[in-house]
């Protein structure tokens, strides 16, 4: 007679892979061709990317350096406000001028601006809102 194997039904922890170099570069060339479908001036890209504005315009030329860290998460978070804009509105263009246009969610201020604070938590507040409206986590 054979033993019963108990067998493990339980999902592992998650335990999230770290973005890798040459995806952060790729994340970098959509998020520079996102910018130009927001119609983004270099120097509001470069505030969204925490970069001084000759070095976005070098790696918006192809000159692209090392991403660190906060780099990859604020071009994850632009790809995933990207991503919500386009589930939630199935006309690209709505979802390009949605960024620039007034919301209540954010006291009658666009996304842009909110965005435009500076800071990763601005680029995640503006994630965070778009998740829930479109039913994401």
């Amino acid at each position: 007679m054979t033993a019963l194997q108990r067998i493990e039904t339980s999902p592992p922890p998650f335990v999230p892979e770290p973005i890798s170099d040459d995806e952060g570069a790729a994340m970098f060339r959509a998020v520079a061709n996102l910018f130009r479908l927001w119609d983004l001036t270099d120097e509001q890209a470069s505030t969204l990317l925490d970069m001084p504005l000759r070095t976005y315009r070098r790696w918006k030329t192809g000159a692209q350096g090392k991403l660190d860290r906060d780099k990859k998460a604020r071009l994850s978070n632009l790809m995933g406000i990207h991503k919500a804009l386009r589930l939630i509105l199935r006309e690209p263009q709505r979802g390009y001028a949605w960024i620039k246009a007034a919301n209540d969610a954010f006291s009658g201020r666009t996304a842009l601006e909110v965005m435009l604070g500076g800071e990763l938590t601005d680029l995640m507040r503006v994630r965070r809102y778009l998740d829930a409206e479109r039913g994401g986590w």
